[in-house]
């Protein structure tokens, strides 16, 4: 049976999405008799009746959902389209959504927020919490936990919880195999390996690609740390490291692939500083697609994340662990789309809109 939407309930009854959002949600002003109408027919035409089902004091007493991100969430971000996406979907269902930006201190002394009451909270969502001792105190507090991303945890004990990743490897190996057909054979990575999972994977894709297709690995273009004893480096610190590996490269790669788009703005930065062209003298290639990719000069090949099919992802993977607390715990890769742009030659610059997105769990 096909999924009933406040758009159907809205056509059967001839009013608009907006009403019958009002009265399904208890938002707004609305006519008791009209309110009445709406959730009888809602209740008869089969929308989430669960929610009918329990009296609106109840479902208020469940409290909202929360994100905690360590990060500044900009609109060039990915999860920005995804936050909203997650934000909409949780409203449909009649849950607030408040977010706690928490700060250094918090983390170093493993504090949560000063207002933040556990007790009134359905759910947490986490964006760019990489700290283990913290995500730890996140998952303790028994509350149904879904990272979008998370830290690279391999010498420490996974924290238990749901995550959702993009998937970071296919297009990097779609990537390097396009590079070997064109004789660029001599690739780089640029990025923190260890700074979370999804550089992580992307790091350890580069590598994979490499041994697959017979390339070989020089560590002089592997720049995947940062300055040495700087444990919060700044913009400035990153960029002086990029330039001082640059100079002391024997001879620069023809490829270099960064660990996400700002990361490849930042190469461009610095190799525009040296006098280093793109594409002329090196391809570059990010991920994300942030909003700059496309209009920065050149522009940037890339590999695509579809942010609010994350986000819907991350709302089904949130309730389907409130609703079976008792399920394995899950990570859930949605698909990415690679895209060729200028920064790889116009030759290779091509449409990439026709791509589907998809979804697999492991």
């Amino acid at each position: 049976m096909a999924k009933v939407t406040i758009q159907d309930i809205a056509k059967e009854l001839n009013l608009s999405r907006n009403t019958v959002s009002k009265a399904i949600n208890n938002t707004g002003i609305l006519a008791e008799s009209t309110k009445q109408l709406i959730l009888k027919k809602a209740a008869e035409m089969g929308y989430k009746t669960f929610l009918q089902e329990e009296p609106q004091d109840e479902r208020k007493a469940k409290g909202g959902f929360v994100l905690f991100t360590g990060a500044s969430l900009s609109a060039s971000h990915f999860s920005t389209k995804m936050l909203d996406e997650i934000q909409q979907e949780a409203a449909l269902l009649g849950y607030g959504f408040t977010i706690y930006r928490i700060m250094p201190q918090e983390l170093k002394e493993c504090r949560l927020p000063a207002n933040f009451d556990e007790s009134r909270t359905a759910g947490i969502f986490c964006v760019e919490m990489f700290d283990i001792p913290y995500s730890n105190i996140i998952c303790s507090l028994g509350i149904p936990t879904v990272f979008i991303d998370t830290s690279v945890s391999f010498e420490n004990s996974c924290p238990d919880t749901d995550v959702l990743l993009m998937e970071n490897r296919k297009g990097i190996y779609d990537f390097v195999k396009e590079m070997q057909k064109l004789g660029r054979n001599d690739i780089g990575f640029i990025g923190e390996a260890m700074h979370c999972m999804s550089f992580y994977e992307r790091y350890d894709a580069f590598m994979g690609a490499m041994r697959l297709f017979g390339l070989e690995v020089h560590s002089e273009w592997c720049l995947d740390s940062n300055s040495k004893g700087l444990s919060y480096p700044t913009h400035q610190d990153y960029l002086d490291y990029l330039e001082m590996k640059f100079k002391n490269c024997t001879k620069l790669p023809s490829v270099f692939i960064c660990a996400n788009d700002f990361v490849a703005m930042d190469v461009l930065s610095v190799f525009k500083k040296l006098g280093i062209r793109v594409p002329e003298d090196i391809y570059l290639c990010g991920f994300d697609d942030s909003p700059e990719a496309g209009i920065i000069t050149p522009s940037l090949t890339t590999i695509q994340i579809h942010a609010r099919d994350m986000g819907k992802q991350a709302v089904s993977l949130m309730f389907s662990r409130i609703s079976n607390p008792s399920l394995k715990f899950r990570t859930v890769y949605v698909q990415t789309d690679l895209i060729y742009r200028a920064s790889t030659g116009n030759d290779l610059e091509q449409n990439s809109n026709n791509k589907t997105t998809g979804v697999y769990n492991v």
